[in-house]
């Protein structure tokens, strides 16, 4: 499903549904035409995530996007109804997308593989919780996880835990963790780095604005790149003011299938075409046979038709073995 040879494209269509599920729809339309190969959700309830408790744990936020809503009440606005799962799943694939998402509870995951989705993703927030991706491993689907929220141990331990249940197809997402993210904030040399430490594909979720951070990613080798999506900012929705809007979202995609296309293989391989191009060894002026080569009759020009430059002052104080027309590329033949 995720082939490393090519670029994996996730559109995240996270809160930004609004609680409408037309809209939800909408956006879903706009992602296919986007060129993103896969729209992600995320399945939850309020309560797999937090509690409902006003204290210092569980209080308004004092600063931040979502400055003075709880988490519980963010989660609440923010949750995907499970009932418009199903749905949204056969809309997107009607439109050639792939549908998944990220489960946050036993409960999601056993509904989404009633839906038999594909693959899974473990956010950021969710990399240490080890029984919740040892049982998402357990299913035998393609991993996905973000890393953002993670230590270098505990990378470890989540794909030590996925190894465990015999799943070994893992992508990590090398995550930024602020929303929005900066570029001076990505670190992408992590990327190359994940890669050599765990032996599992790569990628990037990205919060930043614009496409020069998933570039560099696809750059250094990701070949999964995640950013959210959204119809327009303006109208707002939990995630807005760090997701892209669909002429950025396809700007994005044909830069990311560009770069990668540009990657290309380790080739040091000339065309023919190319090499005529280069420089050689001409006639410079008209010669007779028996004639010595000197550098006022012989010359290095281009193009690459006569003999290699290497051999210009091997040739020289030679003859000719004819008479020779200014304009004829030189060859061993043409020496005595």
């Amino acid at each position: 499903m995720i082939n490393p040879e090519k670029v994996f494209v996730i559109a995240e269509l996270s809160a930004n549904h609004n609680n409408d599920l037309n809209l939800a729809k909408k956006t879903i339309d706009a992602i296919a035409e986007s060129g993103a190969d896969a729209v992600k959700v995320q399945t939850y309830t309020a309560d797999s995530l937090t509690l409902n408790v006003d204290n210092e744990h569980f209080g308004p936020r004092k600063d931040g996007l979502w400055k003075g809503k709880t988490l519980y009440e963010l989660f609440t606005e923010g949750s995907l109804p499970y009932e418009w799962h199903p749905e949204l799943k056969k809309y997107s694939e009607s439109l050639g997308l792939i549908f998944f998402s990220s489960p946050f509870d036993r409960e999601g995951v056993d509904f989404l593989e009633l839906l038999n989705v594909g693959l899974y993703k473990i956010a950021s927030p969710e990399i240490t919780d080890i029984p919740l991706i040892s049982y998402v491993a357990s299913k035998g689907k393609p991993m996905i996880m973000s890393t953002g929220l993670a230590s270098l141990a505990d990378i470890q331990l989540a794909v030590d835990t996925c190894r465990k249940e015999g799943n070994n197809d893992i992508t990590l997402l090398k995550c930024t963790s602020e929303y929005p993210a900066t570029p001076d904030m990505a670190n992408l040399l992590t990327i190359p780095n994940l890669k050599e430490t765990f032996n599992v594909k790569v990628g990037l979720s990205d919060h930043s604005f614009g496409s020069t951070v998933p570039v560099v990613a696809v750059s250094l080798g990701a070949t999964v790149v995640e950013k959210h999506f959204v119809l327009n900012r303006e109208k707002g929705g939990i995630d807005a003011a760090f997701s892209m809007e669909p002429h950025e979202f396809k700007h994005m995609v044909s830069s990311v299938k560009d770069a990668k296309d540009a990657l290309g293989s380790v080739s040091y391989n000339l065309t023919d075409r190319n090499k005529n191009r280069r420089r050689s060894i001409f006639i410079y002026k008209d010669v007779k046979k028996n004639d010595k080569i000197s550098i006022e009759n012989v010359k290095c020009i281009r193009p690459g038709n006569g003999l290699h430059p290497m051999y210009y002052n091997e040739i020289i104080n030679k003859k000719f073995s004819q008479d020779l027309k200014a304009g004829t590329p030189l060859s061993w033949e043409l020496l005595c």
